[in-house]
């Protein structure tokens, strides 16, 4: 079953989690605190909208035991961007595009290489209005743009309003 895509997301083979990380995949499913989660019986994903809070991530799965790279390639875990794809090549997950009345309009998913599922997963609560994927914007890491202007943070969100439009941004981050 296709996995949601959105931002920058971490993707993880469930088999690695049930056979290295301590406590297997209830163990797993209790140590991320992040709402993103959502998962299917081939892949766990995780979403994070900052560099560096994937960069910490990855590490903390690290030293559970998972492995992110091996010669070169996504090995236990996948990093995809929502914009630019896989960040390390991967050979047992695959990207596409669904594009569904059900889900209201067009979003990125990845599913393990082989699975003729099609069931899609996305986080509990989540829709397409107002995600990601309906209204995507890049802030390069670590420069904000002229046209945002800090509101305040609450809950480890960073809030901005886009001075052209009014609109609030959020900007989600986890460490």
């Amino acid at each position: 079953m296709p996995v949601l895509i959105e931002a920058i997301s971490v993707v993880v083979r469930r088999d690695a989690v049930d056979a290295k990380f301590p406590g297997g995949w209830e163990a797993f499913m209790g140590w991320v605190a992040n709402k993103t989660l959502c998962a299917d019986a081939d892949l766990a994903r995780i979403g994070f909208m900052a560099p560096a809070d994937v960069k910490h991530f990855i590490t903390e799965l690290e030293a559970q035991g998972l492995t992110y790279l091996r010669d070169g390639s996504s090995f236990d875990i996948a990093v995809i961007d929502q914009q630019r794809g896989f960040a390390a090549p991967c050979e047992w997950a695959e990207t596409g595009r669904i594009e569904s009345g059900s889900v209201g309009g067009s979003v990125l998913a990845c599913r393990f290489v082989g699975s003729s599922e099609d069931l899609f997963i996305t986080p509990d609560g989540w829709i397409f209005e107002g995600s990601l994927s309906q209204k995507f914007t890049f802030v390069e890491n670590g420069r904000v743009p002229e046209y945002l202007d800090f509101v305040r943070s609450e809950d480890g969100i960073q809030v901005y309003r886009d001075i052209r439009s009014g609109e609030l941004v959020y900007i989600g981050r986890t460490s």
